[in-house]
């Protein structure tokens, strides 16, 4: 699934389950400055507007869904480069 909006054009790849690690040092304030920002909110027309070309937006009864085309990196790289050389992006 797409999990956040990256403020420049490329995607990030991260993984949602691996956690962050725990050291006996401790700093000063440093997990007191994480602040999330609340999600936001689409509708069905905003969400068809928002897809990209390599995005699916999946339509259940109760939820709209956006996630990549291909799940895998390397297939995601791999169909970048074949759009690439029929130079569809």
């Amino acid at each position: 699934m797409i999990v956040g909006e990256h403020s420049r054009d490329n995607d990030l790849e991260i993984n949602v389950l691996k956690g962050k690690k725990l050291t006996n040092v401790r700093a000063s304030g440093a997990d007191e400055a994480v602040t999330l920002t609340p999600p936001r909110r689409m509708s069905l027309e905003d969400m068809m507007a928002y897809v990209e070309f390599d995005e699916l937006l999946e339509v259940t009864p109760k939820s709209l869904r956006l996630r990549k085309r291909f799940l895998l990196e390397h297939e995601r790289k791999k169909f970048r480069k074949q759009m690439e050389e029929e130079g569809g992006l």
